[in-house]
């Protein structure tokens, strides 16, 4: 072997195959599918927690009877279709949640207005009666004619005497700032008018915008009133005496915001002052 052979090196590359380790199965994603669930389940259980009895009782009859369920509320009150978000509110619950929050308001109102007329009678005899109530309809507001017919209009006549015109400027001072429509009524007792030509009906009406000139000149913006009714003698407050001079008086009501105005005039708690 000559020398140059023998500086010769022989360099060999080993290969070395990488073993592959046995598959998993998916194991892992079973686990987490069980966590995903038992979370969805979790606040599943803190929505309902958080629900008021009446929603409760409709989820339990859902699930105990799904097609009853479907079919009772298929006018969209179902707590299923009531909404993606666990947090939606259910619509009738917004809507106690505003009306109690008027009611708050109207008390407000009627309180104040309430020590206005105490204190204006006390100084001058104001000598107009005013009753403030809350009822189905909103906050309505009473001038009444005193018991000598004498002291909010001359009868058959629309023009407001000063004492009438003053206790209204003293009300409107409180209506200013409340954010609901209002409504004016004017009512007469049941003595027929002398005129063919004119009832108590434009009687009434005219009462009515009387009223609203001088709630307008106080302050009250025009836009606000909605409506100025003449209702004649068709409410009488005394039924039982329809000449009474008490039927004779000119209403303001403030309804509840998104209420009916028409809803029936039953009285549930105010004040009364004079």
């Amino acid at each position: 072997m000559s020398t140059a052979q023998e500086q010769v090196k022989i360099i060999r590359v080993a290969r070395r195959k990488r073993a592959h380790h046995g598959s998993h199965g998916g194991s892992w994603k079973i686990a987490y599918a069980d966590f995903v669930t038992a979370m969805m389940a979790f606040f599943m259980v803190l929505w309902i927690v958080g629900m008021d009895a009446q929603m409760k009782k409709a989820i339990e009859s859902y699930f105990t009877d799904p097609i009853g369920s479907r079919q009772a509320y298929s006018n969209g009150a179902s707590p299923i279709s009531s909404g993606s978000s666990p947090a939606a509110v259910p619509r009738p619950a917004v809507r106690l949640a505003a009306r109690a929050s008027q009611r708050q308001l109207f008390d407000g109102i009627s309180a104040r207005i309430a020590q206005k007329m105490q204190a204006a009678a006390a100084e001058a005899g104001l000598g107009v009666d005013v009753e403030v109530y809350v009822d189905a309809s909103g906050l309505r507001i009473d001038l009444v004619e005193s018991a000598d017919g004498q002291s909010c209009f001359p009868f058959g006549s629309a023009v407001m005497k000063p004492a009438a015109v003053r206790a209204l400027t003293l009300v409107a001072g409180e209506l200013r700032a409340a954010p609901n429509p209002l409504i004016i009524e004017g009512h007469t007792d049941a003595a027929p008018f002398g005129s063919s030509g004119y009832t108590n009906w434009e009687l009434s009406a005219d009462r009515a915008n009387s009223a609203r000139r001088v709630l307008e000149s106080a302050g009250v913006a025009t836009s606000r009133i909605v409506e100025v009714r003449g209702m004649a003698d068709r409410q009488l407050r005394n039924p039982e005496k329809p000449l009474d001079p008490s039927n004779r008086r000119i209403a303001i009501l403030l309804p509840y915001l998104g209420g009916d105005p028409s809803a029936p005039h039953a009285p549930d708690g105010g004040t009364v002052t004079s």
